[in-house]
């Protein structure tokens, strides 16, 4: 049998053995055939709370957060609803939109312009900066210990607006809500605290878990303590990145129905670990970079048998990527093992390691090897990962060592679809 499995901008076809193959993926739903009237409707009648237009105060200052270019959100369907029902009540010149960036890159504003859908005239688009003291405003220690620095352009404006997508997290438990403020538009010390290493090492920081993920507590706490969303905007999307649902209005409200909507699409239970799982990152542009594609490799190990074998396809056109410090950093022990006792040693102060105390984990839990156009096989070694030219052989190969009944489970949508065993 052939199977698609999303690769980059395409796809890679990849032979599997008939009889001895099991498909994980999400059940067919139906995408919304008006997906712009439905965000639309979301906006004037949300399922939690007042409509948009009846809660922003005439000549307000608005602030919007959305994701950046690592994610499939569809800002170019939800930015322009927005604005379009703050039209006659704000002027565009008195809104920005906060690319959500995290400890991520900044997207270029060829990126920004082609994320929107073409930038409306008179907007404004930032790209924030976890690392800018001046973009920062402090806001006192909320959580479990946790020191709040958040985006002085969020902090400061009068109105504030969440937009996301939901879906399953490999350590936060759902994407999206609250994430979109906090680590989005946090400070540099923020992030490493909501992400260290007694937080990404707790039992209950994994797939699908909220309530008792340290994670997830301390995200909703540090939002909750500084008041800073006014209204939100979430949408679940299919395997082709097509609106499925919306959800908005109260973001705490909001951002709970929108879980247990996302839990019942996205996460399916298998019957026992298999030998061999092969998985992506959902191709572009989750899978642009290594370091996004944990979260691929994350899912696969859900589900791996202790010392099998995880095969990631993935394009990762942009490398590691080359800034930040996830390539030196996952370089710079002899082993996964090696890491962790480094992370365990540093903590919170060893950059990009909620990444790398991931990936370190599942290595010593599985072999991982890599399909990938984007990284050459001494780069992918330098992370400790092995390499496949060939999935079909290296899937034969991995079946026969493991006996005549072991079979194959294939995650063609990687981390957008979570299997657990149950």
């Amino acid at each position: 049998m052939q199977v698609d499995l999303p690769y980059g901008r395409g796809h890679l076809t990849v032979r599997f053995p008939p009889g001895r193959t099991d498909v994980v993926s999400a059940p067919r739903t139906q995408a919304l055939a008006d997906p712009r009237a439905a965000v639309r409707a979301a906006l004037r009648a949300p399922g939690h709370g007042a409509p948009l237009r009846e809660l922003v105060r005439p000549g307000a200052t608005v602030a919007i957060s959305m994701c950046d270019g690592t994610r499939p959100q569809p800002r170019h369907i939800v930015i322009p609803a927005i604005l379009d029902e703050l039209e006659g009540i704000v002027r565009v010149e008195d809104v920005v939109v906060l690319v959500a960036t995290g400890t991520h890159r900044g997207n270029s504003p060829e990126e920004i312009d082609r994320m929107l859908g073409g930038v409306p005239p008179g907007l404004t688009v930032v790209n924030h900066d976890a690392r800018d003291p001046s973009a920062l405003t402090w806001l006192g220690t909320h959580g479990n210990g946790v020191p709040v620095w958040l985006n002085r352009l969020w902090v400061e404006a009068e109105f504030r607006i969440t937009t996301g997508f939901v879906e399953p997290h490999f350590f936060a438990g759902f994407s999206g809500g609250p994430k979109l403020v906090a680590p989005g538009l946090a400070g540099l010390e923020t992030v490493l605290t909501l992400h260290d290493a007694a937080r990404i090492g707790h039992p209950e920081a994994r797939w699908g878990v909220v309530e008792g993920n340290p994670v997830h507590d301390d995200i909703r706490a540090v939002v909750a303590a500084v008041g800073e969303v006014d209204f939100a905007l979430d949408v679940l999307l299919d395997a082709d990145q097509r609106i499925i649902r919306v959800h908005a209005g109260s973001l705490f409200d909001m951002h709970a129905v929108a879980r247990e909507d996302c839990r019942l699409t996205a996460m399916r239970s298998v019957p026992r670990p298999y030998p061999v799982v092969v998985t992506t990152n959902a191709g572009y542009p989750l899978d642009q970079n290594l370091y996004q594609c944990v979260k691929g490799m994350s899912a696969a190990a859900q589900v791996v048998q202790p010392g099998g074998t995880i095969v990631l396809a993935a394009a990762c056109e942009d490398g590691f990527p080359d800034h930040g410090s996830f390539r030196e950093v996952l370089s710079s022990a002899a082993s996964p093992a090696a890491l962790l006792d480094t992370i365990a040693a540093r903590g919170s102060t060893v950059p990009d390691q909620w990444q790398v105390q991931v990936q370190a984990r599942l290595q010593v839990r599985a072999r991982v090897l890599v399909h990938t156009d984007g990284l050459d096989d001494d780069a992918l070694a330098s992370a400790h990962l092995g390499v496949t030219h060939d999935v079909s052989g290296t899937v034969d190969e991995c079946l026969s060592s493991a006996g005549a009944d072991a079979r194959v489970c294939v995650l063609p949508d990687g981390p957008t679809t979570v299997p657990y065993i149950g």
